[in-house]
């Protein structure tokens, strides 16, 4: 799951008073500078809410892939925290794919879907 996901889950049980202060707390683990700021950040975050949302906050916490995208350098961790992207990407795959109909074998599928990948990657 990625943080925007985790993000909206999140908010789906929080009491509406409580909705700005968290999801501001909340983006300010994301938007730390290292991995070690970020868990530091959690942890506090973990500390303050824990009280009033024990389970969902438990949840979070046991969320490994959460800091995946601190693999990646800096430059590009803003467009890859979310998951939406490659799922607008796989959506518009789908619905080429379901256009074209059939294909004669397995192997002229993966030639479409590669020319699609690739048209995509040259947009970006």
């Amino acid at each position: 799951r990625c943080w925007v996901h985790a993000e909206r889950n999140l908010l789906g049980y929080v009491r509406k008073n409580d909705r700005r202060e968290i999801i501001t707390d909340f983006k300010a683990i994301r938007q730390a500078e290292n991995l070690q700021a970020t868990k530091e950040r959690l942890a506090a975050f973990s500390a303050k809410w824990e009280s009033s949302y024990k389970r969902r906050i438990k949840n979070l916490v046991q969320m490994e892939d959460l800091f995946t995208f601190f693999s990646f350098p800096t430059a590009i961790r803003q467009t890859i925290y979310s998951t939406n992207l490659i799922e607008s990407f796989n959506k518009s795959l789908k619905k080429m794919v379901r256009r074209k109909e059939q294909f004669p074998n397995e192997g002229a599928l993966d030639r479409f879907i590669m020319t699609q990948v690739m048209e995509y990657n040259d947009k970006f």
